[in-house]
């Protein structure tokens, strides 16, 4: 086994820090200078694939440092971008130079921008909107052109702004036209047309109070930016040259490295949700079990956080803001409220209450649950992430809590076994390694390779085998990573069946951190912070990379996200899928007919009802998806938004399935019911959410395949042998 690659990537960085100061040094008393300085040293010689600092380069950090910095394009003019040009293909020279010239002159005339796009909305937003123009808004930014000059500008932020504002003036108008029905008992028809709106309600008024909800939300967000210093927009162009090596490489800052810590650590105070960064919001890509967004059960990966408000004040819009910023808004002291205005997946706007709490990521640990069919009893055993204590490895990690999973479903009469890896993104390699030789006798799990190096066979070397029963894999397109290898090893060695998505996640790369104060002999600066670099990639046993193109199902279930872009594929500067040689291992022996079980399967997805509506689902998210042009004429507006509440009210059927399966908790966990009410709610939750689940319900129909299979080939050569 080779010494540890961190270490060595350490060591290597220093060591020729230490040999290389006479040619390169990094004494600059200039704090952003030396930074990327630094960076780019640390980029040229540890990232797994680097890329020459050339024109080609030079131009993408041009195109994704203007979109970091005005994403919407409601800030700069054509004028400045025909400014700017001059440096597309000089910024890889400036790097090579330690020159920031271009950061210099964007990060400027951004400031004056911004304060000119200060006095625009407060001059848009002085004047009533009228809703009854037939007019409409594309929010499509990043196929737009810049604006050609400032009255273009105001233009774009007075549609902006109106249908920031129609949404508000909308929800006012409905809720006066309730309060009034409740207040004479009476039922009317949803509003559909501005003529519609009663006159007990006063438009002029309620339009003023909807315009001033507005401004006092861009007061509190460009407030906000005044309190960004320029580091922080530093960071930002930093990172625009470091995410051009691929979407995982990343510059943490000091502030950001004491973040990542607190992260790793499994304990923090928020609502319990990871966001993605989107034009149109902050973007929902995980949601962490046990915490309040997970209690709540209000919103869903995919859901897009719009604005944020604190209980009681007006909330601050989000779009366009930097991801970091948005989510200093939403974290907060445990026991005070969030308020959110989401744009759901399914294109309906909502808004959502939710009260911070510390996130434990206690339901990020393995947990079992025992499925009766009524005349057989099969095991599920779910796993959100490939854990483990770096301080102390026999502390807890997911491969040794897996083990005994296993063992107390077998004494629990399991005939089958389903391991869940759905949203599962990855986590230590180890475990994947130890977890998947709890399947098979032994062999090569993973094949790795550094940059430059050859590659490492990663092997189970234990002859035992935990579970030699039937076994079948659900995956979907948020299981990544760790994820990927262990369902590739066991689908190369046709040991499991795996059943989900088309394929899945396709991030087949690993990262390491690297504190940038352990490379400079000595500095002034204080706390550098520290760069995540992508310095390895994984390889399957049959020799192909999972990067890109991730694990493809043996048995494919359509999901809502189906058409959705969640995958690596979709991330920018991803590095590329290639293979290698394979390793050397024999398939599984045993007992698993998956031709069989894998062709009944597949009639009964092409007959299901359940799964015709779940496909049919996908394809409406992804049409709303794709829907940029937004009418802000009211009575169509509001037409659009009803047509949409009533086809989102067909798919709530979707929720409404019922796989006749009974689950239920093992004996250790029922008797610590009497003394956690919350472990068996959180339990009760997750079973009946399972009894509606139907790709739980076909993993237990092909693990009953894969036993009948068994047990006939059993009897034939029982037969052959008497006879």
């Amino acid at each position: 086994m080779k010494k540890n690659f961190i270490w060595a990537l350490l060591v290597m960085l220093v060591a020729f820090a230490s040999c290389s100061f006479t040619n390169k040094s990094f004494d600059n008393d200039d704090k952003d200078k030396l930074l990327l300085d630094l960076i780019t040293y640390v980029l040229e010689r540890g990232h797994y694939e680097p890329k020459d600092l050339n024109d080609s380069f030079s131009s993408n950090v041009f195109d994704d440092f203007i979109d970091i910095v005005d994403p919407t394009k409601r800030y700069f003019l054509e004028s400045d971008l025909r400014e700017f040009e001059k440096y597309r293909f000089m910024i890889d020279d400036e790097i090579k130079n330690t020159d920031i010239t271009f950061f210099n002159i964007v990060y400027q005339r951004l400031m004056v921008r911004m304060q000119e796009a200060r006095e625009i909305y407060k001059e848009v937003l002085a004047e009533p909107f009228d809703y009854t123009v037939d007019e409409s808004i594309d929010i499509d930014y990043e196929n737009q052109e810049f604006a050609a000059n400032k009255k273009q500008l105001k233009e774009r932020w007075r549609k902006q702004l109106k249908y920031n504002t129609l949404s508000i003036f909308e929800n006012k108008v409905e809720n006066r036209v309730a309060d009034s029905d409740q207040a004479s008992n009476s039922e009317t028809a949803p509003i559909l047309a501005f003529s519609d709106i009663p006159n007990n309600v006063d438009k002029a008024a309620t339009e003023e109070e909807a315009r001033e909800i507005t401004k006092n939300t861009l007061d509190e967000f460009f407030d906000f930016v005044d309190d960004l210093e320029r580091k922080d927009w530093f960071v930002q162009y930093l990172n625009t040259i470091v995410e051009e090596f691929d979407p995982h490489t990343f510059y943490f800052a000091p502030e950001e490295k004491e973040k990542f810590d607190i992260g790793m650590s499994g304990k923090f105070e928020g609502i319990g949700a990871r966001l993605q960064k989107k034009p149109e919001g902050a973007r929902i890509v995980e949601i962490i079990s046990g915490g309040p967004v997970w209690r709540d059960q209000t919103l869903e990966v995919g859901d897009e956080i719009l604005k944020v408000g604190q209980k009681g004040e007006e909330p601050i819009d989000i779009v366009g803001m930097r991801l970091d910023d948005a989510i200093k808004l939403i974290k907060g002291p445990k026991g005070t409220v969030v308020e959110l205005t989401v744009r759901k997946v399914d294109g309906t706007i909502q808004k959502v209450s939710i009260t911070r709490d510390v996130v434990e990521l206690e339901e990020s640990y393995a947990k079992s649950a025992t499925i009766d069919t009524g005349d057989q009893t099969y095991g599920l055993i779910n796993l959100p992430k490939f854990y483990v204590d770096f301080e102390d490895y026999t502390e807890r990690n997911a491969a040794t809590d897996v083990a005994k999973e296993v063992e107390r479903l077998k004494e629990a009469g399991a005939e089958g076994l389903i391991l869940d890896l759905r949203d599962n993104g990855g986590g230590s390699l180890k475990t994947v390694v130890e977890m998947a030789g709890l399947f098979i006798k032994d062999g090569p799990i993973v094949q790795v390779r550094s940059s430059g190096q050859r590659k490492e066979v990663h092997e189970d070397k234990d002859e035992r085998i935990q579970w030699d029963g039937p076994l079948v894999i659900l995956v979907n397109e948020l299981s990544a990573s760790a994820s990927e290898i262990l369902a590739a090893a066991m689908q190369d060695y046709k040991r499991a069946v795996i059943i989900g998505s088309k394929q899945t996640f396709g991030k087949g790369t690993v990262q390491n951190v690297i504190p940038l104060d352990n490379i400079v002999r000595s500095n002034e600066h204080g706390d550098l912070g520290a760069i995540k670099l992508t310095t390895q990639k994984f390889y399957r046993i049959n020799g192909g990379s999972t990067q890109l193109e991730g694990v493809k199902s043996d048995i494919v279930i359509p999901d809502k996200y189906s058409y959705i872009d969640l995958g690596e594929r979709d991330q920018q500067n991803p590095l590329g899928w290639d293979k290698i040689t394979p390793a050397e291992y024999k398939v599984w022996d045993g007992y698993i007919d998956f031709e069989t079980a894998v062709a009944n399967s597949k009639k009964r997805m092409a007959n299901s009802p359940q799964i015709q509506l779940i496909e049919e689902n996908a394809q409406w998210l992804k049409e709303q998806q794709d829907e940029n042009v937004i009418s802000l004429n009211f009575d169509a507006y509001v037409k659009r938004a009803e047509e949409a509440k009533k086809r989102a009210e067909r798919f709530k059927s979707l929720r409404d399935y019922d796989s006749k399966l009974s689950f239920g908790s093992l004996k250790y966990e029922t008797e610590l019911f009497t003394q956690d009410s919350v472990l068996r709610e959180k339990r009760n939750r997750w079973h009946k959410d399972l009894a509606r689940d139907i790709y739980v319900e076909e993993a237990v129909n092909v693990l009953k395949d894969l036993h009948m299979n068994n047990i006939k080939r059993q009897e034939q050569k029982l037969a052959s042998v008497k006879g």
